[in-house]
């Protein structure tokens, strides 16, 4: 009797089952080695400095400082091409004009640009808010996934098909895909996210971008069945593109594309590359961990204001007995941010005003106090090699709640900005290294003697 196909093809059987044993068996490595050998896990030391990797102009994260001869830990920064990302918000903020477009420039050319440069580039993005014709027709309706980052992907790599140059890696035609793919990604994530539901039964409709919109306005607009949405919701939603444009060459989906870069693949199979990177949870999904955390902390705390109930429930994060059950308090901590995170500073002086405006005070109360109390309790129960605080991630997850963004959407938004920072990366790679990444891994199998099948 023929196997049923989807039991081939999606149930894990018992033979599967013994496989994976003897995968998870003779793939097991001493942990104890890799202090031995002095590997450093993560490519980064107990205290969360990293293996030195490579070298860039694009940007800087800073959180310590020499005192005395000795590097210790401060307030946290963060450089756009040697400009503070504080100054830079501060900039355009007080010439009232959104931010994305002008950072954007910023990043890709190493120069602010003057008010004429802006407007040409605003154009050029503008011109290029097109598909190819059919391509939503037939690429992003067609089977869509109900994960956006997959659905984004798959439609990035299909556009490989459209350009008679994809594999054309001189700088002008990789800047030329660069632009593309920046102007096109909100109508490929936007469009992904509303093909989905169509198949799921919901009423399918698709809105052109608008010429004369910013990035975060088009988005809204696109995303909004009424197309409507407030100035302010436009303004801090642009803040969040600008904050997730870039973190250093280190961060893993930007370091995915400079290795990937380095093997002279194409733009497209780059950037897909990158997106695979910052779909996983410890990377760009970890916002969404954030929400749906606290949509369980509400649902268990009788009182918000709580400080004892508060803390109860931040103690059994960390022993494993609520939420995911995974020990940690999602949106605490950073790899190298040990004091705090200037993203998150940014941020959060915009979240008050908009949980003000939508009615969300009491919830932004209850962050606030997590975020006071989270830090404490950490280093009570764990052994700390550096600082805990709020990293961007603990707000941004509460911004796009507010802004009534889908959770789909969450990670596709932090990409939507972060492609930027890597389209800078990749042709900083092309300029400067002409040589493939390939790091060493020390082999611990011992070497034996082949033995024939019948001998086994």
């Amino acid at each position: 009797m023929a196997k049923d196909i989807n039991s081939i093809f999606f149930d894990i059987t018992p033979e599967i089952e013994e496989l994976a044993l003897k995968c998870e068996t003779n793939n097991a490595i001493d942990k104890e080695l890799y202090t031995k050998y002095e590997v450093k896990r993560g490519l980064r030391d107990l205290n969360g400095k990293g293996v030195l990797a490579g070298l860039t102009n694009i940007s800087d994260v800073c959180a310590t400082k020499i005192v005395d001869g000795v590097s210790v830990p401060c307030a946290g920064n963060l450089y756009y091409r040697g400009y503070n990302i504080k100054d830079l918000v501060s900039g355009f903020l007080e010439a009232k004009h959104f931010g994305f477009e002008e950072i954007a420039y910023l990043l890709l050319f190493g120069e602010l640009p003057n008010q004429k440069e802006l407007e040409n580039f605003k154009d050029m993005i503008a011109d290029r808010r097109m598909l190819p014709p059919n391509f939503v027709r037939d690429v992003i309706m067609k089977a869509p996934s109900r994960d956006m980052m997959n659905s984004i992907t798959r439609s990035i790599l299909l556009l490989y098909s459209y350009d008679d140059k994809a594999d054309d890696i001189s700088i002008p035609n990789v800047l030329r895909q660069s632009l593309n793919l920046i102007s096109q990604f909100p109508m490929l994530m936007v469009y992904s996210y509303l093909a989905y539901n169509y198949r799921m039964g919901e009423d399918l409709y698709i809105y052109a971008p608008k010429k004369e919109l910013s990035m975060a306005e088009n988005i809204l607009m696109m995303l909004r069945e009424d197309r409507q949405y407030t100035e302010l919701e436009a303004k801090i939603l642009d803040m969040a593109l600008v904050l997730h444009m870039d973190h250093g060459g280190g961060n893993n989906s930007t370091f995915t594309a400079h290795v990937v870069t380095s093997s002279g693949t194409d733009t497209y199979s780059t950037i897909a590359a990158a997106m695979a990177s910052l779909k996983g949870p410890k990377h760009g999904g970890a916002n969404v961990k954030v929400t749906q955390m606290f949509e369980d902390m509400k649902t268990q705390l009788t009182d918000w204001q709580d400080d004892d109930q508060i803390r109860a429930y931040l103690e059994a994060l960390l022993e494993k007995r609520a939420f995911d059950k995974r020990g940690l308090i999602y949106g605490m901590g950073h790899a190298i941010y040990s004091v705090s995170d200037p993203r998150a500073e940014i941020f959060k002086k915009f979240v008050k005003q908009l949980a003000c405006e939508k009615g969300h005070e009491a919830e932004y109360a209850l962050y606030e106090k997590v975020e006071k109390m989270a830090p404490e309790i950490i280093s009570e129960r764990r052994k700390m090699y550096k600082g805990v605080n709020a990293n961007v991630d603990f707000y941004s997850g509460l911004v796009y709640s507010m802004l009534d963004l889908p959770p789909a959407l969450y990670t596709p938004i932090f990409a939507a900005a972060r492609i930027v920072g890597w389209s800078a990366h990749r042709l900083e790679e092309l300029k400067n290294v002409d040589k493939i990444i390939r790091p060493a891994y020390k082999p611990l199998a011992p070497y034996r003697d082949y033995i024939k099948l019948d001998d086994r």
